[in-house]
């Protein structure tokens, strides 16, 4: 066992990531990142390499500084939808890099779906 938690998580990461890239040409990203006290997302244009839209528990605006819990993670999701909608952004795919799909992670993307984004 000398894959440390780390290299097993990068690999993971790699492994989604590629597989994605592989079966969605042409469309926008819906990334996310979990640490262990806040969750971000953003919307990446791989073509061009470019942020269309962003959100995340860190923005004061939200109320949710500093937590990483479901909530927190819903309301990064809609705020994301919300802004996707203003970049007239429809579709997307989204990349859970190595996070599981699961808990935190499921309830952004579950709020996003709500807020009209379609993955």
């Amino acid at each position: 066992m000398a894959n440390s938690k780390r290299d097993l998580f990068v690999k993971r990461r790699l492994r989604v990531r590629n597989r994605l890239r592989k079966t969605n040409s042409g469309k926008l990203r819906l990334t996310v990142h979990r640490s262990n006290k806040n969750i971000s997302a953003q919307l990446i244009d791989d073509v061009n390499g470019v942020t269309v839209a962003a959100a995340s528990s860190l923005e004061k605006d939200l109320g949710m500084t500093g937590k990483n819990n479901v909530e927190a993670a819903a309301k990064v999701g809609a705020a994301l939808a919300e802004r996707a909608k203003k970049a007239k952004v429809e579709e997307c795919y989204f990349d859970r890099g190595g996070f599981l799909f699961h808990g935190k992670v499921k309830a952004l993307a579950d709020a996003a779906r709500e807020g009209g984004l379609k993955f």
